[in-house]
């Protein structure tokens, strides 16, 4: 996917602006968005050629219209300009019903006047007609192995710089690629392949048609010379490889797992599986992985031929994404750990599930090296963005690692029974639709009876680390324990957490867990005992995203 996603991802080895806190930002929302319009469809025809660069595209556009009285259509699409050395797009024609429309193209906004205001739920197709050499977002270039290929690369508004579109995750819309290219190339989009033909001159037209409505950073297009494999079916719908027709043998052999596999328990444990298919697609525009709805891309590395660990992780995530970041969308990029936390976090689960406790295990503690590391260079950092600005600052391993972390403790918070049926309940509702982080909290207060304002606020909406030092000793006259505990994070902040500790006993007892409540900056807990304890050990099950110095 992203240069930062891509690294974290390795490195990871296991790899809105409506929000209940709303009311403490005070900058305004940077994307003009217009609840009044609503994208249905995006039809793209699009002319690849070998010859040049440049694309020819023609778009049919369906739009509901919300509201009455709307004059204008707003679309994202990058301008050709001499700062991009004559890259991007020029558009010639606009119209509807075949009546040509006015319109202005510059500052990279495509304005098109209606012919007359809208009036509510009014339904109306547009046909736009442009062309240019995309600056980047279909990335046009030659693979490891020196072939001629087209991959996009739209994360995560760089859609606009190849396809007109309202380029942002709050507008979600079906799609359909109708590709005319050289005959040699091999197409592969989101949804079903409605048609392949054979044209004169040496051309071929493919379409695929997206039926399920999506964010346009998830629109796919790949062309290449592929060997493609149609690997099984899941639910009755194909899960396939694409992948260079030199890699034809070991990429068949490693993307033939663990796909079916995280199908199913995703299937299972979440909800059912939006897509009309799956495909894992080897590419050359992405470095790790991208999550496009029903058509992963992977890098142009991503074969082995040994399913190594690392590229069979960024699979499982890619696939987590489809329920979260595909399926239920964030509705705007400040909440975008509802994205890339929960694939981080339900990457976890799945290796829980099929590789054992321990490697989940290995996989929090590789993710809290990783945060704290961030934090130590970055402590003012918080989770949920302030009308973000800067697209290349996105993510970071807080949104990716710390939101999967977030999204554990809420785990041992709420109980294991309570959070997936909040899981559960969350996809159920806002499946193929948005969602921010408030309508996430909503439902889990609803489920578990609990309020969670203080846990939400303290995690996402402000920095910070919790540090604990402490000690323990036994009163043999009383037969406790006391318990010394102190938050020793330096910023100021306190915070209310659950805190297990595990009471180790010499004579072969079993362990005995207490359970603590953080809420002071220092705090003496009593715990009474029926032996002298051995040892104490504080978060014995690793629930809890802290440092920790506890002695005796």
């Amino acid at each position: 996917m992203r240069s930062i996603k891509t690294t974290l991802l390795l490195l990871f080895c296991l790899v809105s602006i409506v929000n209940s806190y709303s009311g403490s930002f005070t900058s305004t929302d940077p994307y003009p968005k217009n609840p009044k319009i609503d994208a249905l469809n995006y039809a793209f025809k699009i002319e690849l050629s070998d010859d040049t660069d440049e694309i020819v595209c023609e778009l049919s556009l369906d739009i509901r219209f919300l509201a009455s009285g709307v004059k204008n259509l707003r679309l994202d699409l990058i301008n050709a300009s001499k700062q991009l050395e004559n890259k991007g797009m020029l558009v010639s024609a606009v119209s509807s019903n075949g009546k040509i429309l006015l319109f202005k193209h510059e500052n990279d906004v495509l304005n098109i006047q209606l012919p007359s205001p809208s009036s509510l739920n009014q339904q109306s197709t547009y046909t736009i007609i442009y062309k240019g050499v995309p600056a980047t977002g279909l990335i046009i270039g030659k693979n490891k192995y020196g072939d001629r290929t087209f991959f996009s690369d739209n994360w995560p508004n760089k859609a606009r710089n190849w396809l007109a579109t309202i380029d942002h995750p709050y507008d979600k819309a079906m799609c359909e690629f109708i590709v005319t290219a050289p005959d040699h190339y091999q197409i592969i989009s989101n949804g079903l392949k409605v048609e392949e033909t054979n044209l004169p001159e040496g051309k071929r037209l493919t379409h695929w048609k997206q039926s399920v409505p999506i964010a346009p950073w998830l629109f796919v297009l790949g062309a290449a010379k592929f060997a493609v494999q149609y690997v099984d079916a899941f639910n009755g719908k194909s899960i396939e490889t694409w992948v260079y027709q030199q890699d034809r043998d070991a990429g068949f052999y490693d993307f033939a797992v663990p796909t079916k596999k995280a199908l199913e328990f995703y299937s299972n444990y979440v909800g059912p599986f939006s897509y009309e298919k799956l495909a894992n697609i080897q590419s050359n525009s992405v470095g790790g992985g991208m999550e496009a709805a029903s058509a992963i891309l992977y890098g142009d590395d991503s074969v082995t031929g040994k399913r190594t660990i690392r590229w069979r992780n960024v699979i499982i995530h890619e696939i987590a994404h489809q329920w979260f970041g595909n399926s239920v969308t964030e509705y705007d990029w400040d909440d975008v750990w509802l994205s890339e936390g929960f694939a981080t976090y339900f990457t976890l689960l799945f290796i829980e599930h099929e590789y054992g406790h321990d490697a989940f295990v290995d996989g929090l503690l590789s993710s809290k090296k990783q945060i704290e590391a961030f934090y130590d260079k970055n402590p003012d950092y918080r989770i949920i963005h302030d009308n973000l600005k800067d697209m290349h600052k996105v993510t970071s391993s807080q949104t990716y690692q710390k939101g999967s972390w977030i999204l554990h403790m809420l785990h041992g918070v709420v109980g294991t029974e309570n959070f997936w049926q909040g899981i559960q309940t969350y996809y159920k509702e806002f499946r193929n639709m948005n969602a921010t982080t408030a309508d996430f909290k909503r439902i889990m207060e609803s489920i578990s009876g609990q309020d969670l304002s203080s846990f939400f606020q303290q995690w996402l909406y402000k920095s910070g680390s919790l540090e604990i030092s402490g000690n323990w000793k036994y009163e043999s006259k009383t037969g406790e324990i006391l318990i010394s505990l102190d938050q020793v994070q330096t910023d100021g902040s306190i915070f209310e957490m659950p805190l297990e500790i595990g009471i180790n006993f010499a004579d072969g007892k079993p362990q005995q867990i207490e359970l603590l409540q953080l809420k002071e900056k220092s705090a003496i807990f009593k715990i009474k005992v029926d032996s002298e304890p051995d040892n104490i050990i504080l978060d014995p099950n690793l629930w809890v995203l802290m440092k920790a110095n506890f002695k005796n």
